[in-house]
């Protein structure tokens, strides 16, 4: 007899694993603690990506602003950008048909698993 396959849908997490790698969860029903702080790390990522937005708009609205915060506020906002564009990514898959726990030859619960894709 054939187990039923899992149609849980993963959540890419907005950090990378200790190894620089994407990180997933498979949530429960009603989304639990890791769950919530990963809710909690995409505003604070998206709020700061406003705020560097904002610093870096005047530095570079400023003709005589020294090379050094030129390229300062180019770091900051490379960094945000990637941020909001994780937090677009997971967000997009799951508004989308999203992949499944066995489209990932995973298995497991609520946990945070790192993919071995990438």
């Amino acid at each position: 007899m054939t187990q039923p396959k899992s149609t849980t849908p993963i959540r890419l997490l907005p950090w990378p694993s200790p190894d620089g790698k994407p990180c997933y969860l498979v949530p429960d029903a009603e989304g639990g603690h890791l769950s919530h702080l990963a809710d909690n790390i995409e505003a604070a990522q998206l709020a700061a990506g406003m705020d560097v937005l904002t610093c870096a708009r005047k530095v570079l609205a400023d003709p005589a602003s020294p090379y050094t915060e030129v390229r300062y506020a180019g770091i900051r906002l490379a960094e945000s950008l990637n941020n909001a564009l994780r937090v677009a990514e997971s967000r997009g898959l799951r508004l989308a048909e999203t992949p499944t726990l066995d489209a990932r030859n995973d298995s497991g619960s609520d946990h945070a698993r790192a993919s071995r894709d990438q």
